[in-house]
């Protein structure tokens, strides 16, 4: 559950989060289980602290990564079905 107390991420600091992730994980930066374990937490964070904004505005600031393929199809669909906006 969300804690109270813990101010919204705003949607265009989760693109930029997410786009480091997947840049480190390209780079070589991150190996396959270490890219696992910082995805897996972002989300959680992510849940606990909520993002700001409507979900126009949300998948308004991810969307431009998966169209030009800095995020993979199927983090894509992790993401977003984990994060309830799918």
């Amino acid at each position: 559950m969300a804690d109270e107390k813990l101010t919204p991420v705003n949607p265009a600091r989760v693109a930029q989060e997410l786009k480091a992730l997947s840049d480190g994980r390209a780079s070589g930066k991150y190996a396959a289980d270490e890219y696992e374990h910082r995805f897996s937490r972002m989300i959680s964070e992510l849940r606990d602290r909520r993002i700001g904004g409507t979900r126009a505005e949300i998948m308004a600031a991810l969307t431009p990564l998966k169209a030009d393929g800095t995020v993979s199809d199927t983090d894509w669909a992790r993401l977003i079905k984990q994060l309830g906006l799918g």
